[in-house]
């Protein structure tokens, strides 16, 4: 993104007007808020997180504490009308939670709407899905949707359970690829395996003790990439409904990889392939 400025002076470069940020905010109440999420509600903090919820058409904003550094530091101009409960720091960090890093904003805003598996697998076949089988930990989930996002992926697919929820941490650690990556949440992880092969999708899954290494068992066509929890790995039954069983060539000075780390290297992986 390119900072258009901020309504406070001329805008740089080109002089264009500053794009706005897309708020739906309703008017605020005085006070500084309870510490907790209406119900219903997620609350994200931090500029990347904020500023690209802000952007989201599909978001449905209900507040933004801020204090004034924090909006300074947008890229892009709030709507006129968009209310704004101004805040110090410290109030900002009751908000949130413990020593999480607000930059300045918090915002609390609607869940995004539930993604369809069958839409996103209609779209480039050439872009990689990734299937995460209980990984539970948002930091890890966070980052490996902004690997996915910047490699290309056309969708996270999670299940219902044993995943974490959308929250702060999560689209924190997403550094706004939240708003951006498609995130599909199925209730049976296998069937779901199903249905990727049936729209024609080659699906890998990543396991350390596999004989054959990803960059043999990668596909020219369409891939979806398995990867499991830390410890524990893909179950069995989600192995039974990989086409392939492929590990990272890693030194054995290492056991192995974090999986955000695992993900971010098979997706490079699938990007630089040669494909039809």
């Amino acid at each position: 993104m390119n900072k258009r400025g901020s309504g406070r002076g001329e805008p740089e470069g080109d002089a264009r007007p500053a794009k706005a940020l897309r708020g739906r905010a309703g008017r605020m109440k005085n006070g500084r808020g309870s510490g907790k999420a209406s119900s219903g509600a997620v609350r994200l903090w931090g500029r990347h997180a904020v500023e690209a919820a802000l952007k989201n058409p599909d978001r449905n904003h209900r507040k933004l504490w801020a204090t004034r550094e924090g909006v300074e530091s947008l890229d892009g101009e709030l709507p006129a009308d968009f209310a704004v409960e101004w805040a110090q720091a410290a109030d900002l960090a009751r908000l949130v939670a413990r020593d999480a890093p607000h930059q300045g904003l918090v915002l609390e805003c609607d869940p995004l709407d539930d993604i369809f598996l069958g839409d996103v697998l209609e779209g480039d076949p050439t872009r990689p899905v990734i299937v995460l089988d209980q990984v539970t930990d948002p930091h890890n989930v966070g980052a490996i949707m902004r690997s996915a996002a910047a490699f290309n992926a056309c969708a996270i697919v999670t299940q219902d359970r044993h995943a974490p929820v959308e929250s702060g941490t999560l689209a924190k650690s997403a550094s706004g690829a939240l708003e951006v990556l498609p995130w599909v949440r199925v209730v049976n992880l296998a069937r779901a395996l199903e249905e990727i092969a049936e729209a024609g999708y080659w699906r890998i899954g990543l396991d350390g003790t596999a004989e054959t290494t990803l960059g043999e068992a990668l596909p020219t066509g369409p891939v979806a990439l398995v990867l499991g929890a830390e410890g524990d790995g893909m179950r069995h039954n989600i192995t039974q409904h990989c086409d392939a069983i492929a590990k990272l060539p890693i030194s054995e000075a290492m056991e192995s990889l974090n999986v955000s780390n695992a993900a971010a290297i098979a997706l490079y992986a699938a990007a630089t392939r040669v494909t039809e």
